[in-house]
C-alpha cells in the first residue's frame, strides 16, 4: 500500500499520456480526473480514471495514449510471507523480559481498524513543522525516510509520565491512537517503549511500510561517555542511583525500506527509535539507521549511528564508593550489551534471533574490525589511530577476573519463582587453590526497574566461608521476602551483581458463552478464574479488549 496526497501513488510514480508529435503547431493537454479524489491505491487494486481534452476530439486513426507506472517502490518487499507478517499482520508480540528468561505479550497493532488511516494522515499533517514548517504539495511524503522521520518523532508526543493510564496495561495501538485522535491530538499519559515502538509499526504498517518491533536485552543508557556504562556501588552492593542506567531491554521500530540518500537500490532493515533518550546533547529519538552500517561501525554514513552503534556495544564498569568520597574499579565487562536481539518471527509465534544483523560474533575478526571503526569515528582523537592502540586502550579497562584470585563463583536459581512463591538460590563456591581459603563476603538484594533505576535495598548480608584446598561449597540463599513481598512490585532483583527475574503466575481463566454467537448479534459471556496465590487479592481491576468484538476496552472493578 502508497500513501497518496495527489496523484496515483507515492511510491510507484506518477501516470502519464505521450502523444506522438505529428502536429506540432496544435497544443494538447489532458487532464487525469479520479471519480474519488486523494484515494488511496493498494497494490493489485483495480481503480478507473477518464481523461478530459482541449482544441479537439480524440481521433483513434493517429492518437495514442500510453500508460506507464514506474516500479521503483522504496518499500517493496519480494517476499510474500513477509508483507503479510510486516505489513498485513494486525497482531504481534512484545518481547520483555531479560536475556536468560524472555517473557512475551500479545499487542493489537490493528492498523487496518476504522478510523485509524485518517489518524495517521493527521500525524503527518501535525508533523509537517517537522520540515521547517513547509508542507507545500506534501512533497516529501513520497519519501519513505522523511516519512519515518516525521513519525520519529511526532510519537514521543503521545509519551508523559505525569500521570494517566500505567504504561503496561496498554494492549493494542488503537486505543492509544483513539485517544490521541480525539482528545484534539494532546499527549496520551503514558506509554514506555514497548508502546512507543508498537504505536510506530502500526503507523508505518498503515502507510504501506513494512515494519516490525525489536527487543534488545541489556540496553545502555549513558549520557557522558559513548560506549561506556558507568555504575556505582556502595560496600554492601547496593547500587547508587548515578547518571548512566542498564536497561533490562528496550524496544525500538525497525522499517524497510531502500534509502535513495544511501544510493541504496533495493529495500532493507532501518532502525527508528521513537523513545527519545537522554544523551549528553539532551533528549533525542533516533533514526532512521541502516542496520547493516551498525553491523559494520560505519557511524557517519547515517542518522544517529553512533548512538544506535552504541546501544549493542556499550562496555560495563563498576565502581566502588569509598568513604573518602573516591571510587575504585572493581569489575568491567566488555561486551555486556546487544547481545541478544529478537523479534517476532515470521508467520510463527515463536521469536527469531537478529543479534547477526547488528554485530558480528563476539571476538571475531570482522567483530574486532567494525568496533574500530566505529572507535575512531566516535572518539574523534584516535581518527588516525591503529588498531593495535585501539587494543592496548581497551585493555586498560579490563580487570583481572576472579579466578585470578583463586575463587570461582557464581549463583545458580534452583526454581523458576512464580509470584507469591521462595526464591531459591545456590550459591557456588570454588577454591582453586591448594591452600586453605577465608573469605568474607557482602551480599544484597535490590530492585531494579526495567529501566535500571535501582530502588530499595531490602535484603543485605554478611557471609564468613572457609574453603578447603580445592574445595567446592554450595550454599542455599533463601529468603521468601523476595517473592511474597516485594517481587510483585517490579519483577527484578540483583544479587551479588546478577540480574534475576520472577516470573509472573498467569491467572487462569475461563470463558463460557452463555449464548449462541452469530455475525453482529451481541453475545453474552461468563469469565471466571482463580487466584493463584496464598494471599488475598485486593483492589483488582479486569480490562476486556478484543478486536472487532469491543468499541473499546472494559474496565470492571
Amino acid at each position: 500500500m502508497s500513501l497518496l496526497s495527489c496523484g496515483y501513488t507515492l511510491a510507484s510514480g506518477w501516470e502519464k499520456l505521450v502523444f506522438p508529435k505529428y502536429q506540432p503547431c496544435i497544443q494538447l493537454s489532458a487532464n487525469i480526473v479520479r471519480k474519488v479524489a486523494l484515494q488511496i491505491i493498494r497494490r493489485g487494486q483495480a481503480f478507473s480514471f477518464y481523461a478530459r481534452f482541449q482544441n479537439r476530439e480524440w481521433d483513434d486513426s493517429v492518437d495514442q495514449a500510453i500508460f506507464t507506472v514506474e516500479t521503483d517502490d522504496p518499500v517493496y518487499m519480494d517476499n510474500q510471507a513477509h508483507r503479510e507478517e510486516y505489513v498485513l499482520n494486525e497482531h504481534g508480540i512484545l518481547y520483555e523480559g531479560v536475556h536468560k528468561h524472555i517473557t512475551s505479550r500479545p499487542w493489537h497493532f490493528g492498523q487496518f481498524e476504522d478510523g485509524i488511516l485518517d489518524i495517521c494522515l493527521k500525524i503527518l499533517d501535525m508533523g509537517a513543522s517537522y520540515h521547517h514548517g513547509s508542507d507545500r504539495d506534501h512533497c516529501w511524503r513520497n519519501d519513505p525516510v522523511h516519512v519515518s522521520m516525521v513519525v520519529n518523532h511526532m510519537i514521543p508526543e503521545n509519551n508523559d509520565y505525569l500521570k494517566g493510564t500505567k504504561p503496561f496495561s496498554w494492549n493494542g495501538s488503537v486505543p492509544i491512537l483513539q485517544q490521541w485522535y480525539n482528545g484534539r491530538c494532546r499527549p496520551v499519559r503514558y506509554g514506555y517503549c514497548g508502546s512507543l515502538a508498537s504505536v510506530m509499526c502500526t503507523v508505518m504498517r498503515c502507510l504501506g511500510i513494512p515494519s516490525r518491533v525489536v527487543t534488545n536485552f541489556c540496553f545502555p543508557c549513558s549520557v557522558e561517555n559513548p560506549l561506556g556504562i558507568n555504575e556505582i556501588f556502595d560496600c554492601t552492593g547496593k547500587n547508587l542511583c548515578g547518571k548512566d542506567k542498564l536497561w533490562r531491554y528496550h524496544c525500538w521500530n525497525e522499517s524497510w525500506m531502500a534509502r535513495r540518500d544511501l544510493n541504496q537500490c533495493c529495500g532493507d532493515w532501518q532502525c527508528l527509535d521513537p523513545t527519545p533518550l537522554e544523551t549528553g546533547r539532551g533528549s533525542t529519538c533516533s533514526g532512521p539507521t541502516w542496520v547493516r552500517s551498525i553491523r559494520e561501525g560505519e557511524l557517519d554514513l547515517d542518522y544517529d549511528g553512533h548512538h544506535m552503534f552504541s546501544r549493542v556495544n556499550s562496555n560495563y564498569v563498576g565502581w566502588l564508593s569509598q568513604n573518602n568520597a573516591k571510587k575504585i574499579k572493581f569489575f568491567c565487562d566488555a561486551w555486556p550489551c546487544g547481545q541478544h536481539l529478537i523479534t517476532k518471527s515470521v508467520g510463527s509465534e515463536q521469536f527469531e534471533d537478529i543479534t547477526g544483523a547488528y554485530k558480528y560474533e563476539l571476538g571475531s575478526v570482522k567483530n574486532k574490525e567494525a568496533y574500530y571503526r566505529a572507535y575512531r569515528r566516535i572518539h574523534p582523537g584516535y581518527c588516525n589511530a591503529s588498531n593495535c592502540h585501539i587494543e592496548r586502550e581497551l585493555s586498560s579497562l579490563k580487570n583481572p577476573f576472579l579466578s585470578d584470585s583463586g575463587i570461582n563463583m557464581r549463583l545458580k536459581m534452583a526454581n523458576c519463582p512464580m509470584y507469591g512463591e521462595d526464591v531459591q538460590l545456590h550459591w557456588l563456591l570454588e577454591n582453586l587453590r591448594s591452600e586453605n581459603k577465608n573469605l568474607k563476603f557482602n551480599l544484597c538484594a535490590q530492585i531494579i526497574t526495567y529501566s535500571g533505576c535501582p530502588m530499595d535495598q531490602f535484603w543485605k548480608d554478611s557471609v564468613n566461608v572457609t574453603l578447603g584446598p580445592r574445595e567446592g561449597k554450595k550454599v542455599n540463599l533463601s529468603n521468601t521476602l523476595l517473592s511474597t513481598v516485594l517481587f510483585r512490585r517490579l519483577g527484578f532483583f540483583r544479587i551479588s551483581g546478577d540480574f534475576l527475574i520472577v516470573v509472573g503466575s498467569e491467572i487462569n481463566t475461563m470463558l463460557n458463552l452463555l449464548s449462541q454467537p452469530r455475525l453482529k448479534v451481541p453475545c453474552t459471556a461468563e469469565i471466571s478464574f482463580c487466584n493463584p496465590l496464598q494471599e488475598d487479592m485486593k483492589n483488582c481491576v479486569m480490562t476486556l479488549e478484543g478486536c472487532g468484538l469491543f468499541k473499546e476496552p472494559m474496565t470492571i472493578e
